[in-house]
């Protein structure tokens, strides 16, 4: 699992099918043998396990990549989570806002460490609380102002490259509001409308190999997709690539999809961002032309490797 910054996205793989390639592989060849399933997976060489595989990615016979399903744990903002739940082909759960302020908690705490206050257990006490802290803002660095305000809020890159403490201000003075609604009488469901879209949520992901390969990363690792999502596809790439390299190496944005359908012979993600492996398509679907289709995809990587790795 990569570590982010708390103020960035994360994603943890939480559960996957162990045998999830030679099911895929096997399912792949008893749609030609008439040998029965368990028969063929139990004689799967590993050589004829790694060309199966390959050539479903080649082909694009996609229907035994759905026999395989990776659950994950995804850390992101509101804004990030309704881009997520677009895809349909998968299934999700994610934390209630009505019911949980988990993140909102947390933040809390931090507030009460930084001040050595006590813990505040009203909704008044909390407000009064944050807005003692907003009035030492003006002695808190900006990284330190971050690191805090990032255990309930996801902070876009922009803001951060831009040391924008106004833009931090405006979360905690969110809260106040939101709290003090919540004093006044007003439900839980109705005082989280005050709450910015970069308030932090909780998610489970399933998704099987199919819409992994074919969709979802394709879609999201492309560096035209929102930073937040790139981001989580990216390291979602990253938690796959361990779990199942056979499957996942071929995998990447459009450009690489549409390039491994085109040529003769496939290439890793990797091979490609290395430019070992050229591209040969006259444009990607996002209309990138050929010449400038490896510095556009080694720009992705190196953006969404910069925000994980903590970098402004």
């Amino acid at each position: 699992m990569r570590v982010a910054p708390e103020y960035m996205p994360s994603v943890k793989l939480v559960a996957f099918l162990e045998r999830g390639e030679e099911i895929v592989a096997s399912a792949a060849k008893a749609t030609l043998s008439p040998r029965e399933f368990e028969s063929i997976a139990l004689s799967m060489s590993q050589e004829n396990l790694e060309k199966w595989l390959s050539e479903l990615i080649a082909r694009g016979h996609g229907s035994p990549l759905e026999h395989t399903l990776y659950i994950f744990e995804v850390i992101c903002s509101r804004v990030c989570s309704h881009q997520l739940v677009r895809h349909r082909h998968a299934s999700y759960s994610q934390l209630s806002q009505r019911f949980s302020d988990k993140y909102l908690g947390e933040f809390i705490d931090q507030v009460v460490s930084e001040l050595s206050s006590k813990q505040p257990v009203e909704f008044s006490e909390k407000r009064e609380l944050l807005e003692a802290y907003l009035q030492r803002a003006s002695q808190i660095s900006f990284e330190e102002l971050l690191g805090i305000v990032g255990k309930a809020f996801i902070v876009p890159l922009s803001i951060i490259k831009r040391r924008d403490r106004e833009f931090l201000l405006m979360l905690i003075r969110s809260v106040i509001d939101y709290y003090r609604l919540l004093g006044s009488g007003v439900p839980y469901e109705d005082a989280r409308y005050t709450l910015p879209q970069s308030i932090k949520t909780r998610i489970i992901v399933s998704m099987n190999a199919r819409e992994l390969v074919e969709v979802f990363l394709p879609l999201r690792m492309c560096s035209r997709a929102q930073w937040e999502i790139r981001t989580i596809a990216w390291l979602m790439w990253r938690e796959l690539i361990s779990a199942h390299p056979r499957i996942f190496k071929y995998a990447g944005p459009r450009c690489v999809l549409f390039e491994n359908r085109a040529r003769r012979e496939i290439c890793s993600l990797e091979d490609y961002l290395s430019g070992k492996c050229e591209f040969t398509i006259e444009r990607c679907p996002e209309k990138i032309p050929r010449d400038c289709i490896h510095a556009c995809l080694l720009n992705g990587f190196r953006e969404a490797d910069l925000t994980v790795g903590g970098t402004a």
